[in-house]
């Protein structure tokens, strides 16, 4: 984990998963430096301040406390009330669709078209669904109900889709630097039908999150040539 991050690569036609560790990127506002935590879970540092999205899964010992939170959706793999109340002190803002606000007395309502700023960050609240019902009837992740994310900090703007499939919403974005996309079945979609809506509003970069249980080196294969950089990471490191 301690080790530098490195891209994906492709060799005989083997693709390699490396370990997460933080990833940054330049911004005119300062750099940007994105933690993945485990599965949706992410810390972000910018302009001297501490985000967590979805803090949700995975260790969160020795991490800064929260400047703002960022919550997609009502799922215990998105919300944990528990986590939150270790992350926050009395001056943290979180932000979070109507049916997670619920649970916390305070918390800034997005719904999905707004825009709102914390801070040096400007904060979309876009779709996050699933376009059919699965084999049982059930629909996980009804439209409105949810928030995907956009984050803009320094003219760069990082899309953090939660949970999904690959709506039309997500196929019209423009101008995204870097995506984090979901790949699980059956609460969102395939590796390759991410990459199909990826391929259609065209991040500078991609990573796969929230991929439990699927192979990203097909999504990886399914985005060659295509121009968008496709990192793999592990999400899931013992």
């Amino acid at each position: 984990m301690n080790q530098p991050a490195r891209y994906f690569a492709i060799s005989c036609a083997a693709l390699t998963l490396f370990a997460a560790a933080t990833e940054e990127f330049s911004t005119a506002a300062g750099p940007v430096q994105i933690t993945p935590i485990q599965h949706a879970s992410l810390m972000i540092k910018a302009g001297g301040k501490v985000i967590y999205v979805d803090p949700a899964q995975g260790s969160y010992d020795g991490l800064p406390a929260a400047d703002y939170i960022l919550i997609t959706d009502i799922h215990g793999d998105h919300m944990a009330p528990a986590i939150v109340a270790r992350l926050k002190n009395a001056s943290t803002v979180i932000v979070a669709p109507k049916a997670v606000a619920e649970k916390f007395p305070g918390a800034r309502v997005m719904a999905n078209g707004d825009t709102t700023t914390i801070g040096d960050f400007k904060v979309e609240a876009v779709p996050m669904y699933n376009l059919k019902p699965d084999a049982s009837g059930q629909v996980f992740h009804e439209k409105g109900r949810g928030n995907g994310y956009i984050l803009t900090f320094g003219g760069k703007r990082f899309y953090f889709a939660g949970d999904t499939e690959g709506i039309p919403e997500m196929r019209a974005l423009k101008a995204i630097d870097v995506a984090f996309i979901p790949m699980n079945l059956p609460f969102t979609m395939t590796p390759a039908a991410a990459a199909d809506a990826v391929r259609a509003f065209h991040p500078a970069v991609v990573y796969p999150y929230h991929y439990r249980g699927q192979d990203t080196a097909l999504f990886a294969k399914a985005l060659a040539g295509s121009g968008i950089d496709v990192r793999l990471r592990d999400w899931y490191a013992k």
